[in-house]
């Protein structure tokens, strides 16, 4: 298998001001009904959290990060596909990492490294034929 060379996190939001301004105040006021977990989980009221910024430095893979918006234009291939999610990237194809059911069942960014740092690890790992 070929290693993974890009990952692509996809936010289920949209990335113009009014957009980020009712996301923002929705996340504060109305956490439970937010509609984009990975947002919820790595990121605080203005910034991304710093443990999650280290957990990304750390990893080799080239990172992108997509707004729903910019994901349909880019990714017409998956269409229909319930956001947000992780793709990953290698030299022969594309496909999704970590799925929105995945995510959304995530609270904590702990629990979100280690899910991504198995999914890597399994995907990189040459399987045992013995």
């Amino acid at each position: 298998m070929p290693p993974i060379e890009e990952l692509i996190f996809v936010y289920n939001a949209d990335s113009n001001f009014f957009a980020e301004m009712f996301g923002f105040a929705h996340k504060i006021l109305l956490p439970k009904s937010y509609a984009c977990n990975l947002c919820k989980v790595t990121y605080g009221n203005f910034t991304m959290k710093s443990e999650w910024k280290e957990f990304l430095g750390s990893l080799p893979q080239k990172k992108i990060f997509l707004y729903r918006h910019e994901f349909a234009k880019a990714f017409a291939q998956f269409k229909g596909v319930v956001l947000p999610l992780i793709i990953a990237r290698d030299a022969q194809r594309t496909y999704v990492l970590v799925s929105a059911r995945e995510l959304n069942g995530i609270k904590e960014i702990s629990k979100l490294k280690d899910l991504i740092n198995l999914k890597i690890s399994s995907r990189t790992q040459a399987p045992d034929f013995r």
